[in-house]
């Protein structure tokens, strides 16, 4: 061929014939690099690799170009004596191209379980086929606090997916999170959470309510609201009124009382150390978000603000009032702040004063939330474990401790 000739291209794997060749057996170190080194000899390519190892068993799995029809069958035996020589089991299995193109629309199914049984497994897995779905792979992301596996979907589009997927975790008592697949997934770098009863397991006004005599006053005020007979601003003046006389010092102990939920901290660790920025809204109060903010290392922290004067609460609050709008506002201006566009931020609450925080998010998280909340949320998580939230972003248990291990 002259040089001004153009080349013609390799021939594609789509129609060429090839070679699974499975591996199966108990794992130990060299037995991929073995595989492919006697592979080697006989000049195939690769098209695919996959790789498993659970409970110690190897599952390896290579596609290869098969090679010429006088060294196939030397091929195969080499293969398998190899196998033999380390007692593993070898399989080759003849064939056409590569794998088959996936459906169009995929999707991450994270299931969270404590403990995932068989049953809910098997229903969920139905449920993706019945919605037209196929599982790609499905991989381990967490063995504690709970049970965390990922499928990967294909072929049906996300949100029929999460509703269906929906229905049946209500159903099993599981959590389980359906998001589109795509960059955007690793790029969500802030992530904003409520506190009370999210991040920390107290109600904060509650804890004021105790130093001041009036938790029952408090209560009813509170249940007025859920009733829908006091807005939130409403309900937020009544309660802080009956505040009026506390003595300031009652910040500190208040602080001191607040409980961080289990998980909180791992939570915050890992998404700081791996890039994410982290900020609170509260509709408590900033003598208590500003503390967990220099404690926790937050980006962003905002709530109402409690007046004191002359070493007094005087039963009001100033500035702007954090509310159920107000906390979506923020959300955004938290997003324009970090550079981080709205699609690419998560928020986590469990009230309906976190409705539209939730709504507004890329990726709305309900945490042991009232039900009204959950059926709105994007995905909703019922264990007691904050940083379970880290694996609805598709980081597992491992690369937690692994971003621990840097940081010592």
């Amino acid at each position: 061929m002259s040089a001004s000739q153009p080349s013609q291209p390799s021939q594609s794997t789509d129609a060429a014939p090839t070679l699974l060749v499975k591996i199966f057996g108990k794992d130990r170190p060299g037995i991929t690099a073995g595989l492919f080194d006697t592979l080697a000899a006989y000049d195939v390519d690769v098209v695919d690799i996959e790789q498993v190892v659970t409970r110690g068993r190897i599952v390896l799995c290579a596609l290869v170009t098969e090679p010429a029809v006088s060294t196939s069958g030397e091929l195969r035996a080499t293969v398998h004596s190899w196998a033999d020589s380390l007692r593993l089991q070898a399989e080759i299995i003849s064939g056409t191209g590569d794998n088959r193109p996936r459906g169009s629309g995929r999707s991450h199914v994270t299931v969270l379980g404590h403990p995932l049984t068989a049953e809910s497994t098997a229903a969920i897995a139905a449920t993706i086929t019945g919605t037209g779905g196929n599982i790609d792979r499905i991989f381990r992301l967490a063995k504690y606090p709970v049970t965390a596996v990922e499928f990967a979907v294909s072929g049906t589009e996300t949100e029929p997916l999460r509703t269906a997927l929906a229905l049946e975790a209500a159903e099993l008592g599981i959590d389980v999170a359906v998001v589109s697949a795509g960059l955007h997934r690793r790029a969500q770098r802030l992530v904003v959470m409520d506190v009370d009863s999210t991040l920390i397991q107290d109600e904060v006004i509650e804890l004021f309510a105790a130093h001041a005599g009036c938790e029952d006053k408090v209560a009813e005020v509170t249940a007025q609201a859920m009733r829908g007979e006091l807005d939130f601003e409403q309900s937020l003046h009544a309660r802080v009124a009956l505040l009026a006389g506390l003595d300031a010092d009652v910040v500190d102990k208040v602080r001191q009382e607040v409980r961080l939920t289990p998980g909180a901290r791992t939570l915050i660790r890992t998404l700081k150390r791996l890039g994410y920025q982290v900020g609170v809204v509260s509709g408590g109060f900033t003598q208590v978000t500003d503390d967990l903010k220099e404690r926790l290392g937050l980006d962003f922290a905002s709530a109402n603000t409690l007046e004191i004067v002359d070493g007094k609460l005087t039963g009001r609050v100033v500035g702007e009032i954090v509310d159920r709008a107000g906390k979506a506002r923020l959300l955004r201006r938290f997003a324009a702040e970090a550079g981080v566009p709205l699609a690419q931020t998560v928020a986590v609450g469990d009230g309906a004063n976190d409705l539209d925080m939730l709504n507004a998010a890329g990726l709305g998280v309900a945490f042991n939330a009232k039900p009204v909340v959950r059926e709105a949320a994007d995905t909703a998580v019922n264990v007691p474990f904050l940083d379970t939230v880290l694996y609805l972003l598709g980081i597992t248990r491992e690369e937690v401790e692994a971003a621990d291990g840097l940081a010592e």
